[in-house]
C-alpha cells in the first residue's frame, strides 16, 4: 500500500527520477553526434581540397605566392625559435648530466633532440600560429564579403584558386623550414658548447655526426610535411566555412591556431610511434 500511494503521487506530482539520466544522455549523445557531424565535414573538406592539388587547372602565381609567403617570410621566426632552442637544450643537458659526469651525451642528445622533436613541433607551432591564422583571417574575410561567390561567378572554382596553392605550398614549404631549422638548432647548442661550457669543437662535430642518422632526420622532416599539411588545411577549412561579420572571422581564426596546434601534437605521437616503435 506504502508503494502505490508513493508511486500514486510521483505520477501526480509529475516528477521522474529517469530524468537527471535521460538529460545526461541527451547531452552526451548531441555532443558526439556534433563531434561526428563536424568530423565528417573536415573529412569530406580534406578530401576535395587533395583531390585539387593534383587535378588541373593549376594557378602557378597563386602557388608561388603562398610559397614566399609561407616559406620565405616565416624563416625568421622558425630560425629564432631553433637557434634558442638549440642553446637553452645545450645549456639544460649540461646542467643535468654534470651530475652523472656524462657531459659527451649532450652533442647526441642536442641533435637527437632537435631533429626528432623540437624543429618540427616548434616549427609547426610557430607556422600555425603565423600562417594558420593568416589563411583562416584571409579566407575568412572572403566569405564574408562574398569574393568567394563571386568567383564562383566568374567560373573559378574557389577549391583550386584559394585552397589548392595553399596546402601545396604549406605541405612543400614546412619541411624546408624544418631542415633549416635543424642546422641553425645544432649550431646553437655548438655555440653555447664551445664559447660558454668550454667543449672541444673537433669533438663536438664529431659526437654529433656519430650520434645522427639518417632516420633522425627525415622523421622530421616527414613529420613536417603532415604539420605543413594540417596547418593548411585547418586554416582553410575554418576561413572557407566562416560565420557572417567580424566575430565570424575572428572564431575561424581562433579556431584555425588552436585546432591545428592540437592536432600537430597529436599526429606528433602517432608519428613518432610509426617511426621509432
Amino acid at each position: 500500500m506504502q508503494a502505490a500511494s508513493q508511486t500514486l503521487e510521483t505520477k501526480k506530482s509529475g516528477f521522474n527520477p529517469l530524468t537527471p539520466l535521460l538529460d545526461v544522455c541527451t547531452v552526451l549523445g548531441s555532443g558526439i553526434l556534433s563531434f561526428l557531424e563536424a568530423t565528417g565535414r573536415l573529412a569530406a573538406f580534406t578530401g576535395q581540397a587533395v583531390g585539387h592539388c593534383f587535378a588541373p587547372r593549376f594557378f602557378p602565381a597563386q602557388i608561388a605566392r603562398q610559397l614566399i609567403d609561407i616559406g620565405y617570410y616565416s624563416l625568421p621566426v622558425v630560425g629564432m625559435t631553433a637557434l634558442f632552442t638549440g642553446m637553452v637544450l645545450a645549456l639544460q643537458s649540461y646542467t643535468g648530466f654534470t651530475r652523472f659526469n656524462a657531459e659527451s651525451a649532450i652533442a647526441g642528445v642536442v641533435v637527437l633532440s632537435i631533429t626528432r622533436e623540437l624543429s618540427p613541433v616548434l616549427a609547426g607551432l610557430m607556422v600555425a600560429g603565423r600562417v594558420g591564422a593568416a589563411i583562416a583571417a584571409e579566407i575568412g574575410t572572403m566569405r564574408v564579403t562574398e569574393q568567394i561567390d563571386a568567383l564562383r561567378t566568374l567560373s573559378v572554382n574557389p577549391f583550386k584558386y584559394l585552397i589548392a596553392p595553399r596546402v601545396i605550398a604549406g605541405t612543400l614549404m614546412l619541411p624546408i623550414l624544418v631542415l633549416t631549422g635543424d642546422i641553425i638548432g645544432v649550431m646553437g647548442g655548438y655555440i653555447v658548447s664551445i664559447y660558454n661550457l668550454g667543449f672541444s669543437p673537433v669533438s663536438y662535430l664529431s659526437q654529433t655526426w656519430d650520434v645522427m642518422q639518417n632516420i633522425d632526420v627525415v622523421s622530421g622532416l616527414a613529420k613536417a610535411g603532415v604539420f605543413g599539411f594540417i596547418v593548411a588545411i585547418m586554416g582553410c577549412y575554418h576561413g572557407f566555412n566562416s560565420k557572417r561579420g567580424a566575430q565570424g572571422v575572428g572564431s575561424a581564426t581562433t579556431n584555425a591556431v588552436v585546432s591545428a596546434s592540437i592536432l600537430i601534437l597529436i599526429f606528433n605521437y602517432l608519428l613518432t610511434q610509426i617511426f621509432f616503435s
